[in-house]
């Protein structure tokens, strides 16, 4: 991934855009990063609807079942000193 300080991205946007096109390429400001531009079809592709966390737990073959029992660890815990 290449990266871009803010000015320079600013300034050469039409060539951050084209490279976005084959790889992300990072922004950063501050010697921090603070954006990463991506292809459209990238894009598209990591934010298809994948459905809550509800909708999840609702297609786990568990979904229903009410007699489910976790066991617990009933160690005791360890001794810190101070």
């Amino acid at each position: 991934m290449h990266t871009w300080q803010m000015q320079e991205a600013k300034a050469r946007m039409s060539e951050l855009v084209k490279r976005a096109q084959t790889q992300p390429q990072d922004i950063t400001l501050h010697g921090k990063s603070v954006a990463v531009v991506v292809s459209r079809e990238t894009f598209d592709r990591l934010s298809q609807a994948q459905g809550s966390l509800v909708d999840f737990m609702r297609r786990s073959p568990l979904y229903g079942v009410d007699d489910i029992t976790f066991e617990r660890d009933q160690s005791l815990t360890r001794e810190v000193t101070f």
